[in-house]
């Protein structure tokens, strides 16, 4: 949640008030004086202090879950099942929601916390958060795929897309499976981006997001929480506190 967040639930005053501990540098972070109140915490993850006295509040909870294909990426929907179903009444939070999105064909990895505006952060295009897919086609991909995702896809209305890493894994006529890296995360992207080629996916997989990789022994549907250094990279790298 946002520090200010944090704070106003812990019952440290008003948001006015909450700006003027900041501005006076009464809050720290990990030992760091914290400036902003936009900066993303969990209280559960980090040590923050008021004066020198700890906040304490319930930590966010974290789940890494194996998406099956014909579930949604949504909090709720009147028609389909929804990842957030799929978690168990004892694990669910107020505000638990998905991180980002899969398609409700596609399966595979999948973030869901209640912290709050993280899930914006680890998406905005400086964090520079990788997705890797296992992709199957119904054609041919010749060795000149490879080219073709490395320079940079271009869609019909010209929309440009980075450059991707592509590792085709089997390739016959009519079939075909790979492996591909990109780094953005353009609506139905991966599946434009074969079309491009001249293919179209057949079955598409989401294997790893960023630091996060979807074990084999993960049964789709089933989900996990995060462990101890998965929790800590998301601190280093989302939440922590860098003095201007």
């Amino acid at each position: 949640m946002r520090l200010d967040k944090c704070l106003e639930k812990a019952g440290l005053g008003s948001r006015k008030q909450i700006k003027t501990l900041l501005k006076s540098r009464q809050v720290t972070v990990d030992g760091m004086f914290a400036t902003t109140g936009s900066q993303i915490v969990d209280p559960g993850l980090q040590v923050i202090e008021v004066g020198g006295e700890k906040v304490g509040l319930e930590s966010a909870v974290y789940y890494l879950l194996h998406k099956p294909a014909g579930v949604v990426s949504a909090v709720s929907d009147a028609t389909h099942q929804t990842v957030i179903d799929l978690i168990a009444e004892k694990d669910r939070r107020a505000g638990l929601y998905p991180i980002g999105r899969l398609d409700r064909d596609t399966e595979g990895l999948l973030l869901i916390t209640n912290n709050g505006p993280l899930g914006f952060r680890m998406l905005h295009p400086k964090y520079h958060v990788d997705k890797v897919y296992e992709v199957e086609v119904n054609g041919f991909l010749s060795p000149d795929a490879v080219t073709f995702f490395k320079n940079g896809v271009e869609f019909l209305d010209g929309t440009v897309c980075q450059p991707a890493i592509l590792e085709i894994l089997s390739a016959d006529i009519s079939f075909s499976r790979a492996r591909i890296r990109i780094s953005e995360g353009k609506f139905h992207q991966v599946k434009k981006m074969f079309l491009a080629y001249g293919v179209k996916v057949t079955a598409l997989k989401r294997i790893g997001f960023g630091h996060f990789v979807l074990e084999e022994e993960l049964p789709v549907g089933a989900y996990r929480t995060l462990t101890e250094q998965e929790k800590q990279y998301i601190v280093e790298h989302f939440m922590k506190h860098k003095e201007k």
